[in-house]
């Protein structure tokens, strides 16, 4: 930016609401995301200024593909130039070209292989090595490290060591664990899926989070969903539970978005359980946060906010109640 002559602009804090009074007043081309902002701007009301601003290009991480078209639309964004990095890491993926609903193209060595969500651990075959996935086949996103592209590492040793994957095509090959599992596109383009530990496995399938949210996020009323696996007594796996926030004055129809999700996902795939809270929870990053709503599980004895569950499909989500949590606990209720 200094060498371009190009100027930088910093609102105090983040506003739904002023974000783009803040473009206009700045006269700013260009902003960084990160996220779930996009989503936050998108859900604001509609307005006659929505597109009354001189953005051009936008840049960052975290855009959702379920709300990529409709937020360029909207906004009348020419470029959204999304990207995929760490701090620590050896290599970056950018949207370079323009296309939609990317995390970018690299030159650079990687490989996307093979992961087993059950154990969270890459699947090595009888010779003990790693194998590549096909174009549209997720897996875990690994780094090459050699001469070329080294790894610097942490300041302890142990989460250095804990980072790399030994002897995954060969012996003596070193790969940088991503942590993060992620669908090849073809032509060394890739698509973010999930952070290991989000994807959860039920009924035998790998459940991928971001999917069953942009399926949810297209249910009508809904605002924002987080979903995650919860454990459930006398059961193989995680069953999928959504925390699902409505749009101001929407009001939840389980039985509309039970088919809205059973002709959207695959049977494993839809949710359990739903939870409809207020806010979500966010890091200072603006991703999801997860934890809190893991531990809390789907007890109605600890849970003060409407919580619902699929017991028959044609039938929809019904409100979760103590008896049904009790013959669930018990094992006489089977998916």
């Amino acid at each position: 930016m200094l060498t371009s002559g190009a100027t930088l602009a910093m609102a105090r804090k983040f506003s739904a609401s002023g974000f783009w009074r803040d473009i206009r007043a700045s006269g700013a081309t260009a902003f960084v995301y990160i996220g779930e902002l996009c989503r936050y701007l998108l859900n604001q009301p509609p307005g006659p200024h929505d597109r009354d601003h001189r953005v051009r290009v936008v840049i960052g991480n975290g855009l959702r593909p379920e709300i990529w078209d409709e937020f360029q639309q909207r906004f009348g964004i020419a470029h959204i130039c999304e990207f995929y990095g760490s701090s620590e890491g050896n290599l970056v993926f950018i949207n370079a070209f323009g296309l939609p609903r990317t995390a970018g193209f690299t030159p650079l060595p990687y490989a996307i292989v093979a992961f087993d969500t059950a154990n969270e651990r890459p699947v090595r075959d009888a010779r003990g090595f790693m194998r590549r996935v096909a174009v549209g086949e997720a897996g875990l996103l690994i780094t090459e490290v050699d001469a070329g592209h080294p790894f610097d590492g942490y300041t302890d040793a142990e989460a250095t060591e804990a980072k790399l994957l030994h002897d995954v095509f060969k012996k003596g090959d070193v790969w940088i664990n991503s942590g993060d599992l992620v669908r090849s596109q073809g032509l060394r383009h890739i698509a973010f899926v999930d952070r290991v530990g989000d994807t959860f496995r039920w009924k035998g399938e790998n459940v991928a989070t971001t999917e069953v949210e942009r399926a949810i996020g297209a249910v009508k009323g809904v605002a924002q969903a987080s979903v995650y696996g919860v454990a459930v007594a006398h059961s193989d796996g995680r069953a999928g539970m959504a925390a699902v926030v409505l749009h101001p004055g929407a009001a939840f129809d389980g039985r509309a978005m039970a088919q809205d999700l059973c002709r959207a996902l695959p049977v494993y795939a839809v949710p359990i359980f739903v939870r409809i809270i207020k806010a979500q929870e966010t890091t200072g990053t603006f991703k999801l946060r997860k934890v809190e709503l893991k531990q809390q599980g789907f007890d109605p004895a600890f849970i003060d906010e409407p919580l619902f569950v699929l017991l028959d499909r044609d039938h929809g989500y019904q409100p979760l109640t103590r008896a049904i949590h009790r013959r669930i606990l018990a094992g006489t209720v089977r998916w």
